[in-house]
């Protein structure tokens, strides 16, 4: 594997399928969706970065304020900042987990923020029911502090997470 092979890049459209698979091998750490839903998500997206070539490691997908997305996790975000980039989701596949492919994504993203001075805050949030460990140990690790908490749906509960850049 080459050391392109793991570096960001941006996502495309031939994508959609593998990153389609991905996201639900993952649920549920991240939401379970169709193939419509994640086009819908691309489409809108701010910043959307994909690891892999031959094979899709790793995606991330991003919003800016006045998205016409209906989650209530990135809903709540806009109701408290009007400067931000949700990270909506981050996916990393199982066996290359450890392999710091998610903190060079939240780079990427970072890097393009910065680069392109469209927002001081980067957002997102981690289920704490039903716990996500491994994920709000790494969030910490980075950076990001909660502002806040709330039941996203029944039975699943998240901390909400901003990083000042």
């Amino acid at each position: 594997m080459s050391l392109n092979e793991l570096e960001p890049r941006l996502f495309l459209e031939s994508d959609i399928d593998a990153a389609l698979e991905l996201n639900n091998l993952n649920t549920p750490a991240v939401g379970e969706i169709d193939r419509e839903q994640l086009r819908f998500l691309f489409d809108h997206s701010l910043y959307s970065f994909a690891i892999g070539v031959d094979t899709l490691h790793a995606f991330c997908i991003t919003f800016a304020p006045g998205a016409p997305y209906t989650s209530v996790n990135y809903q709540w975000f806009s109701l408290n900042y009007s400067e931000f980039v949700y990270l909506d989701r981050i996916v990393v596949s199982e066996k290359m987990r450890n392999n710091s492919l998610g903190a060079k994504l939240y780079a990427a993203v970072e890097q393009r923020m910065i680069k392109d001075r469209c927002a001081p805050i980067l957002t997102c949030e981690v289920n704490l029911n039903p716990p996500n460990l491994g994920s709000i140990k790494f969030h910490n690790r980075i950076g990001f502090r909660e502002v806040g908490q709330q039941d996203s749906k029944p039975g699943l509960t998240v901390s909400l997470l901003a990083k000042n850049l």
